[in-house]
């Protein structure tokens, strides 16, 4: 084909296939035209050792910017691209550099930062022994759209990777890059693989390091957990993730593997989070196996394990209010009525927070989330208000938490219908009532895709015919008589034992 080169490999095609065919059928089968086989056979050097030619064909578009523009702003700046470039000559010189010399540019820099340019960043590969390094890191996976009965469920994934054998560990995380996040996910996947590497890196996490302290230290507990273990915790350099990058690589296999699978699976929503946490062991199991026969020889040189696991939560103390929330770390929980104006101590795990009143345990949360944007967040329990608004359905209407104590989007939708089409306080005791329903007798999912149906039918809901409907029916119990005999049948019973 015109303005394509013929290869050293064509031209050995062509004298193979020469030696047994005529001109023209070698020069088919090496792909080339019969003028450029006559050239060959003539040629007494291959088409790579040919010299380059030294001479132009036409003038050089350039000549008249490229020392006194192009090349200053490239020494100045080498990260400019051909295309801003491109941009600047033609806004100076109207009509004199058309966008089809936009190849000839991008060529010139790209010769100019070869031969001229500042010397780039080189990777060095690095050879692993077996058991030596551990890897750990966060990744976001919420762009995956996974969703928990029909919510959205925002998350991050916990990720670790032996670097020898790239066996793998990945869990769920709902509480951002926590020291407790980080802990637990890292004893689980030692206890996982039945030991421990020398050595564990990680990036800058808040949770390890004292990224404002300028000696850059870990952290008290951090420095205690790899004690626990035996190991010597190292890290990156700041902002040069590819020096993690043996996990680093395996967060984009891992969450390409997930896409994949959920594409296959054929839709993204899980009836609980647990269907979703078994659905990614899986998909890590599976990865697994294929570097399996690596492991076993890595699996060897991990260090023993200690004969039990390290703590994997931290303890703060938060005081209930009146209004019946305490926060902990900026996050706003809610606690049943009963603890107002208890002094709670607080366990705080990567998923959940465990609250004592003089070591006994009175509740168990889910961990929350900073809201985007903000550096605080909410965690509000309808049940735990539930009982003091059915008192005062009125304080519904303007409570400050309102939107929060909506389980799913069917309650809110059927609130923004009642406050339209009802009085306030008919709507406000409507909604309290169809919310006591969900709570005392367990069917806020059912009662949510009711509602659903009631607002497409242009209705509004009936609390007491929705309550008989979905509510369980009253436990009915069998009557039982007791008849108590005669103490006289006693007495006879033991003359009888007497005479006998």
């Amino acid at each position: 084909m015109p303005g394509t080169r013929i290869t050293d490999r064509q031209v050995h095609l062509y004298m193979q296939d020469r030696k047994t065919h005529t001109q023209e059928v070698a020069a088919a089968k090496a792909g080339i035209s019969v003028r450029s086989a006559r050239r060959i056979e003539s040629a007494p050097t291959l088409p790579s050792q040919k010299p380059e030619r030294s001479w132009r064909t036409r003038a050089d578009p350039l000549a008249d910017v490229w020392d006194t523009e192009i090349r200053p702003l490239l020494e100045r700046e080498p990260r400019l691209m051909g295309i801003t470039l491109m941009r600047r000559l033609q806004e100076e010189y109207p009509g004199q550099y058309p966008d089809s010399m936009l190849r000839t540019l991008q060529r010139r820099i790209r010769i100019w930062r070869a031969t001229s340019g500042p010397p780039r960043e080189m990777f060095f590969a690095q050879q692993h022994v077996a058991g030596q390094m551990g890897l750990s890191d966060f990744t976001d996976v919420s762009p995956l759209g996974v969703s928990i009965a029909g919510v959205p469920f925002p998350h991050m994934l916990y990720h670790f990777v032996l670097a020898f054998s790239r066996w793998e560990y990945a869990e769920v995380n709902e509480g951002g890059e926590s020291f407790e996040a980080l802990t637990s996910g890292l004893q689980s996947a030692f206890w996982m693989a039945g030991g421990a590497p020398r050595e564990h890196r990680t990036d800058s996490l808040s949770a390890a390091y004292k990224n404002l302290n300028p000696d850059d230290d870990w952290t008290s507990r951090y420095s205690e957990l790899l004690d626990h273990y035996g190991m010597v915790g190292t890290r990156n350099n700041r902002g040069v993730s590819h020096e993690n990058g043996s996990v680093e690589g395996s967060h984009r296999h891992l969450k390409d593997e997930l896409d994949q699978a959920l594409l296959l699976r054929g839709y993204r929503d899980f009836d609980s989070r647990t269907d979703y946490e078994r659905f990614v062991r899986d998909i890590v199991l599976r990865r697994n196996r294929r570097v399996s026969k690596a492991f076993q020889v890595e699996r060897e040189a991990l260090r023993a394990l200690p004969p039990r696991r390290t703590t994997d939560y931290t303890e703060e103390d938060a005081l209930v209010t009146r209004n019946g929330t305490f926060t902990v770390r900026n996050i706003l929980y809610s606690a049943p009525s009963r603890l107002i104006g208890h002094r709670l101590k607080v366990r705080l795990y990567r998923d959940r927070l465990e609250c004592f009143v003089a070591g006994t345990r009175v509740l168990e949360v889910p961990r929350g989330q900073r809201d985007p944007g903000t550096s605080r967040g909410r965690v509000i329990d309808y049940r735990h208000f539930i009982e003091n608004l059915r008192r005062k359905p009125q304080a519904f209407a303007g409570y400050q938490f309102r939107d929060a104590l909506f389980p799913r989007e069917a309650y809110r939708r059927t609130w923004d219908e009642l406050s339209l089409r009802l009085p306030q306080r008919q709507a406000c005791k409507t909604m309290v009532t169809l919310l006591d329903l969900a709570a005392r007798d367990g069917v806020e999912a059912v009662l949510a895709s009711r509602l659903e149906q009631i607002l497409a039918a242009g209705e509004l809901p009936d609390p007491i015919a929705l309550r008989t409907e979905l509510a369980p029916p009253e436990p009915s119990w069998p009557q039982v008589v007791v008849q108590i005999p005669d103490s006289r049948l006693y007495d006879s019973l033991l003359a009888r034992q007497v005479a006998a």
